[in-house]
């Protein structure tokens, strides 16, 4: 049996080899397989771009405008006095001024001199009314007895009824050169700001001749001027803000809307409040001057400013497609606000914009985009806070 056993597996043993060499014989004389064609070099990105998507943002809806700066109110402040020598002017243009306060004085020596006169006259009056009284008085006790006709009594009670009307008089006279007096002083009738001056020293003037002109309360006024289809848009406390020749803003609101619409350019006047004129150094009374009524805030889409490629007059978009290429589209643009353009034409759901190098591509370059600062440090920021 060990014998029969140890044959069956020499046997074995050599079909295994037998095997095996025919199998290296052939696959010796197969012919040697063709090397593989290499592919073909990968197109080159054309440049490396950064890429955005559009956001939704709240922008202020605003009317723009223009008109002329100007004050308020403008208080005429001149002299009530005729033939008095101007002797002091206490104050200057752009001074603020408080009401009551002394301005400028004249030469008051003829006008003390007159209310002296006056006062010595109303004594004399005065004095002459009191014996006209007595003797009246007299006189009507003796009627009576007969001792005086009436017709002197008459005459006796007609003096004293006129050495009266006498006093009267000379009180009045009193009084005006009083007036007099009080009006050698020129007093601020309000507070405010002086805009201009006239007032010399030395100088003789009349009554009504102008000294001073003051801006009332330190308030200036914008004046803009709307058209009367944007007129209904704006209400009165409408905030506005207006920008000087200078780049200089103040914030104002809406006092008035006037009534009417000049019929030669169709426009209205729109009255905006400019309080603390010292403060609002940048705009002066007299200035043109633009500027935007605040109307509310809507919703936008915006894309950042460096992403809108200007080119024949339009405006466009590059769109990042699936395969790294970029699509040109066409768009029309909105308000702006810092470095936010809005977009009012529809864009993709997913859209995404070439904003780094859009300027120096064309419709189906290859681009390559890498991650901005900004956009590679949210999502570490977002797994940090979880």
């Amino acid at each position: 049996m060990k014998r029969m056993k140890r044959s069956t597996l020499l046997a074995v043993l050599a079909a295994a080899l037998v095997l095996v060499a025919g199998a290296f014989w052939l696959l010796r004389g197969k012919p040697a397989a063709t090397p593989e064609k290499k592919p073909e070099a990968a197109a080159r990105p054309s440049l490396t771009v950064t890429v955005a998507k559009p956001e939704n943002s709240e922008l202020s809806v605003t009317l723009a405008a223009n008109g002329n700066v100007a004050a308020w109110q403008e208080a005429s402040i001149g002299s009530e006095s005729t033939g008095l020598k101007l002797a002091e002017v206490r104050v200057n243009v752009g001074d603020v001024v408080k009401k009551g306060q002394v301005l400028a004085t004249f030469s008051a020596e003829s006008v003390q001199a007159d209310v002296a006169q006056a006062k010595a006259s109303l004594a004399e009056a005065r004095a002459t009314a009191a014996d006209a009284t007595g003797t009246a008085a007299r006189a009507r006790t003796l009627q009576a007895t007969g001792a005086m006709s009436q017709q002197q009594i008459n005459q006796y009670q007609t003096a004293e009824q006129t050495a009266k009307a006498r006093v009267e008089a000379a009180e009045a006279v009193l009084a005006a050169q009083q007036v007099r007096g009080r009006n050698t002083q020129v007093l601020a009738p309000d507070d405010g700001v002086i805009s201009a001056r006239t007032a010399t020293v030395g100088s003789v003037v009349s009554a009504g001749t102008e000294l001073f002109r003051m801006v009332r309360q330190g308030r200036l006024e914008w004046r803009a001027e709307v058209t009367s289809s944007e007129l209904g848009r704006i209400a009165v406390g409408t905030p506005a803000v207006i920008t000087s020749a200078s780049g200089a803003t103040v914030s104002g609101k809406v006092r008035s809307i006037a009534p009417t619409v000049d019929p030669q350019t169709r426009n209205a006047l729109v009255y905006v409040d400019i309080p603390n004129v010292l403060q609002n150094t940048g705009l002066k009374a007299g200035m043109f001057a633009r500027g935007d009524f605040q109307l509310g805030r809507t919703s936008a889409l915006t894309v950042p400013q460096a992403s809108v490629v200007p080119r024949d007059g339009f405006n466009y978009l590059l769109l990042l497609q699936p395969d790294n290429r970029v699509a040109q589209l066409k768009v029309e643009t909105g308000r702006r606000v810092g470095d936010r353009v809005e977009i009012t034409t529809a864009l993709p759901g997913d859209a995404r914009v070439v904003v780094q190098g859009a300027g120096f591509l064309n419709d189906g370059d290859l681009v390559r985009v890498v991650e901005t600062p900004a956009a590679a440090a949210k999502p570490a920021a977002e797994a940090a806070a979880k």
